[in-house]
C-alpha cells in the first residue's frame, strides 16, 4: 500500500473520529460531568502524556532552536484557542450546527492565504466565500436546539472562531510537515499547549467528582481524549505531509455527514428545513472555493 492511499485512509480516520466526537463530548459537558475548559485541559494532558510517551520509542529528530517559535504559534491556535472556542461553544450548540460549520474551514484557509501567503483569489472563489457566509450565518441566527438551555448563536459564533484558529494552525503545521516528520514536533506542541490551557481549566478539572462517572461517560471521555485528540492530532499532520491541502480540505465535508448521522441515531440532534438549507450553501460555498479554474490556451 504506498503512502497516498495510507493518508487518505488516515484522513477518513480522523473525520470519522471527529464526526463521533461532537455527540460523546456534548454529552459529558451537557450532563455535567465535565464542564468545557476542563475538558480540554483533560483532553491536553492525556494527549501530552501519551505523545511523549509515543516519542521515546520512535527514531530522534532534531528541530532547530527558531523554529520552536512556529511550534509555539501553532499550539496557541491549534491546541489553545482551538479547543477552548471548540468544547464551550458545543456545549451551547449542537452537533449538526457544529459540525456544518466547521466545513466552511477551507474558505477560511483561503483567505488567510489571500493576506498571509498572497495567493490569488478568483471571482469563483470570491462568489464561494460569499454564499458559504450566508449559509453560516443562516445557521447561526435561525438554527434551533432541541435543548431549551442551548444558546445557539453563541455557541456557533465560537465554533466559527474555532474554525478560523484551525485554519491558522493548518497553515502554520503546514510550514513544519515540509520540514520535520509530524511526529518530532507534535510532542511540543501539545506540551506548549499544556502550559497554556492549564490556568483556564484547573478549577474545572478539579471540581469533576469521578466516582459519579458511568461506564458509559467513561467510554466518552476515553474516547475525546485518546480517539479525538491523540490520534487525530497524530494523523492529520502525517496526512497534510502526504497530500495536497485541497484534497486535505475535501474530506471534512464528511463531518457534518457523520456526526449529523450519529447525533441523529443517538437522540443528540435532529434535522430540520433550516440546517438542511444552510448545509446545501456551505457546501455549495466549498465548492466554489476548491474548485479549480478552468486552464485556457
Amino acid at each position: 500500500m504506498n503512502s497516498r492511499i495510507k493518508a487518505i485512509i488516515a484522513l477518513f480516520m480522523v473525520q470519522l473520529l471527529y464526526g463521533f466526537n461532537y455527540t460523546f463530548a456534548k454529552t459529558v459537558m451537557n450532563e455535567n460531568y465535565i464542564k468545557p475548559f476542563g475538558f480540554v485541559l483533560l483532553r491536553v494532558i492525556g494527549a501530552t502524556a501519551l505523545f511523549w510517551l509515543m516519542s521515546v520509542f520512535l527514531p530522534k529528530e532534531k528541530i532547530e532552536r527558531k523554529d520552536f517559535k512556529t511550534i509555539f504559534f501553532a499550539s496557541v491556535f491549534g491546541v489553545f484557542i482551538n479547543m477552548l472556542f471548540f468544547l464551550k461553544g458545543l456545549e451551547f450548540t449542537t452537533p449538526i450546527h457544529a459540525s456544518t460549520i466547521m466545513t466552511i474551514t477551507p474558505i477560511v484557509i483561503l483567505v488567510l492565504s489571500v493576506f498571509i501567503l498572497k495567493e490569488r483569489i478568483t471571482q469563483l472563489k470570491v462568489i464561494g466565500i460569499v454564499i458559504g457566509f450566508i449559509g453560516a450565518l443562516i445557521l447561526t441566527l435561525y438554527g434551533k436546539s432541541a435543548r431549551v438551555a442551548d444558546n445557539i448563536p453563541l455557541g456557533n459564533l465560537m465554533i466559527f472562531l474555532n474554525a478560523i484558529s484551525y485554519s491558522i494552525y493548518v497553515i502554520l503545521v503546514k510550514k513544519l510537515t515540509d520540514k520535520y516528520h509530524p511526529f518530532a514536533f507534535i510532542k511540543w506542541l501539545f506540551l506548549f499547549g499544556l502550559i497554556l490551557v492549564t490556568p483556564f481549566g484547573y478549577s474545572e478539572l478539579s471540581s469533576v467528582k469521578w466516582t459519579s462517572f458511568t461506564p458509559y461517560i467513561i467510554f466518552a471521555v476515553a474516547f475525546v481524549v485518546i480517539g479525538a485528540t491523540f490520534l487525530t492530532y497524530l494523523l492529520n499532520p502525517w496526512a497534510i505531509s502526504k497530500l495536497k491541502a485541497s484534497t486535505v480540505g475535501i474530506f471534512i465535508y464528511l463531518q457534518p455527514v457523520i456526526a449529523g448521522l450519529f447525533a441523529i441515531a443517538s437522540g443528540a440532534d435532529f434535522i430540520d428545513a433550516i440546517k438542511i438549507s444552510a448545509m446545501l450553501l456551505i457546501f455549495l460555498g466549498v465548492y466554489f472555493v476548491t474548485k479549480k479554474p478552468k486552464v485556457t490556451s
